[in-house]
């Protein structure tokens, strides 16, 4: 596996893929405009080093970034080096396990993306099973468990340099305000490794609801389940809450989680409000939640308000950017 990793042409898809994604410097101070030229000229080091197994990890520096409610997310960032590394594993080890992954799983994966997720979650509400078990993992990310997630990924993964390698990544300390913290659990938002871990992990999940015969939808760690009746929305959410907790030694958010009716419920950024025509019973139409319109003018407004200092191009750049998304 450790050959497949270290093979020119996956660095270099690597090195473009995370190129192309742009991105901070992490605690080297290499940022992404110089990461080829730097990364060319220490990749035969580099190589040789995962090779015999004496690559040296570098912490990852923490950036808070504020959140939707006035909280802030701590997100991770490995050194740009280390992120083309990291993405090589991830493009090496991710065909071993996406043949299996369940198809109502659509986040980060190939040819899978929100809009059929929210597509997936119309359908089955137009079919009648309009009692949705909304639930909200408590800070995934960071509680997501190492030896869990390592026996996992070792059952398909039996190269051991490369089992080292993933190992000393979800170790690696955090860097925040010039003081390490260590890390024993959890994944950093910013790795690269980060979706695949996760979806490795949360695919034991997809297979407890496949196994009961639940409809669900999951992007990531947000996912919900579609049930005929209240009564069997309740005892599912009993059930997958016991699972969570016993199996995945992971958590539920009762504050965001709960069982909800279309009409006030939302995914990835997206409502559903019902058609009033005659015969559309049970038939919704998608609109923008409203969360989202909020968080959209805002943004909007900071960028074209008077008093920001910033050219018109400028403006006119940033506005372009949340325009793509």
């Amino acid at each position: 596996m450790i050959e497949k990793v270290v093979h020119p042409y996956n660095l270099q898809k690597a090195l473009e893929h995370v190129i192309a994604n742009k991105g901070s410097a992490g605690v080297d101070g290499v940022s992404v405009r110089e990461l080829r030229k730097v990364f060319t000229e220490k990749k035969l080091q580099l190589i040789e080093e995962v090779k015999q197994g004496n690559y040296q990890i570098q912490p990852i520096l923490g950036i808070e970034i504020p959140k939707g409610n006035g909280k802030t997310r701590l997100l991770g960032v490995p050194t740009t080096s280390e992120r083309v590394l990291q993405q090589a594993v991830s493009q090496s080890i991710a065909p071993l396990f996406e043949p299996e992954f369940k198809p109502s799983s659509f986040g980060f994966r190939p040819n899978k993306n929100a809009r059929q997720a929210v597509g997936q979650a119309r359908d089955y509400i137009h079919s009648g099973l309009n009692h949705i078990v909304d639930i909200d993992l408590k800070n995934f990310f960071d509680e997501v468990d190492h030896c869990l997630v390592l026996n996992l990924v070792f059952q398909k993964v039996k190269c051991k340099t490369t089992m080292q390698l993933i190992r000393k990544w979800l170790r690696a300390p955090t860097k925040i305000n010039g003081k390490l913290r260590k890390r024993r659990k959890g994944v950093p938002q910013g790795s690269p490794l980060s979706p695949i871990l996760s979806n490795i992990l949360l695919h034991q999940l997809d297979k407890e609801m496949t196994r009961r015969g639940h409809k669900f939808v999951r992007y990531a760690d947000d996912f919900s389940i579609y049930c005929k009746s209240h009564n069997q929305a309740k005892a599912t959410n009993v059930v997958i809450e016991k699972f969570l907790k016993n199996k995945l030694k992971l958590t539920i958010n009762k504050e965001k989680s709960g069982i909800r009716k279309p009409s006030n419920f939302t995914l990835l950024g997206f409502g559903f409000v019902p058609v009033y025509n005659k015969g559309s019973k049970n038939q919704y139409q998608l609109v923008v939640a409203e969360k989202a319109w909020k968080n959209l003018k805002m943004r909007l407004k900071s960028i074209t308000r008077k008093t920001t200092p910033a050219k018109p191009e400028e403006r006119i750049t940033k506005i372009k950017e949340i325009q793509r998304g």
